[in-house]
């Protein structure tokens, strides 16, 4: 896929505050009411008949009333199955897609104890990707090259996406704005990336804003992820750095993250402009975001120059949409709302050691393998 580089000379209008509209994910419309005249009244019964429905029996009003009313004998049903489903990436050393490895090879823990297989598949599907972006006055100051480098790195992903795929832009600081829905309309989300000219306040929450994204597409069906693109200090969140870890593995959204101001780093350590105590920041920063992207699933990108975008672009797509769909019956079937924990290896069935993959000359390869911490198990319903 060829990568295009964007120029932002032409965007570049007056140095006005742009107007953010800002618009809730997955906004439904409202149920319409139902019309009176549509609703059959009752007849009105006579006083005999009265009497006889009250010596009789009760009018049934739910199912729960009726299964009340069934003889004893009557078996009844009640679903409690749950099915959790894992989707897994192979990645060799080169972070490229590993295919074609067959469904003995898997296999699935939840806290340690093996499960079985009941659904496997390996297909490329659409994605749902919500590009969170760190825009704020402390790196993105209008004109720098954080400024630069930001809007390089958004728009040069969005250029990567297919037709198919869903979109939603939202950017960050002291507050989390929508810029756009998800739509499949990348106009909608380059119009979106148009706001991103002056930015307002400089703190920049990143704990708040990927735990309220992450929240907000935990209910999503499919393929889908968010893309951190900023530099993960965070300075001013509501939560704290284990609350959100907690919260973003129990939403089972995957996280990549893009670091960003590397060459910024590299050249003020080398000029020793930097303080210690900013570069344990940047450092501190890096660690978080690795400790977000392995826990839920997705991968973290630190490219130093703006010509490593276009194949960590292609890493993150290689990753989302080449994977394998995996999906069990828990033996666990408790459901008291914990926090389950989720390990795929791969195995050779004839030895129950991990499986050798050799590369195109017969040499062995290392790899790994890429899926959700966990799941957070459901809560038992009264």
């Amino acid at each position: 896929m060829k990568y295009r580089p964007v120029f932002f000379g032409f965007a570049v209008l007056a140095l006005g505050l742009a107007t953010v509209i800002t618009l809730p994910i997955g906004a439904q419309e409202s149920p319409q009411p139902q019309s009176s005249d549509s609703v059959a009244k009752p007849k009105k019964k006579t006083p005999e008949q009265q009497d006889q429905t009250d010596t009789n029996q009760a009018p049934i009003h739910s199912e729960y009333e009726k299964q009340k009313q069934l003889p004893p004998s009557t078996p009844t049903f009640r679903s409690e199955a749950t099915t959790v489903n894992v989707d897994v990436s192979v990645l060799d050393d080169h972070n490229h897609f590993i295919p074609r490895i067959p469904e003995g090879n898997f296999r699935i823990y939840e806290d340690g104890v093996p499960q079985q297989i009941s659904h496997f598949g390996q297909s490329e599907a659409p994605m749902t990707i919500c590009m969170v972006i760190e825009f704020s006055g402390r790196f993105q100051a209008f004109g720098s090259y954080g400024w630069y480098e930001t809007l390089q790195a958004s728009y040069g992903f969005l250029s990567t996406l297919k037709p198919d795929d869903n979109v939603a832009v939202v950017a960050f600081d002291l507050r989390t704005t929508i810029l756009s829905d998800f739509s499949p309309d990348k106009n909608k989300a380059q119009q979106a990336l148009g706001q991103l000219r002056i930015p307002g306040f400089s703190e920049s929450n990143v704990f708040d804003a990927l735990t309220d994204m992450a929240d907000r597409m935990s209910n999503i069906e499919g393929r889908k992820a968010i893309l951190f693109i900023g530099s993960g200090i965070d300075t001013f969140s509501k939560l704290t750095f284990d609350k959100a870890r907690k919260s973003l593995q129990e939403s089972g959204v995957p996280i990549y993250t893009i670091s960003t101001l590397q060459v910024s780093r590299m050249m003020a350590e080398s000029y020793g402009s930097m303080g210690p105590i900013q570069e344990m920041d940047f450092l501190q920063a890096d660690n978080e975001m690795k400790t977000f992207s392995k826990e839920t699933g997705g991968l973290s990108f630190f490219p130093r120059f703006l010509a490593e975008y276009p194949q960590d672009f292609q890493q993150i797509e290689t990753a989302l949409r080449d994977q394998y769909s995996l999906a069990y019956h828990p033996t666990n079937t408790a459901q008291d709302g914990k926090f389950r924990r989720i390990k795929v290896e791969l195995i050779n069935p004839a030895t129950n050691e991990p499986l050798r993959v050799l590369n195109g000359k017969g040499k062995p390869i290392k790899y790994q393998v890429i899926a959700k911490a966990g799941y957070k198990a459901p809560h038992a319903v009264d």
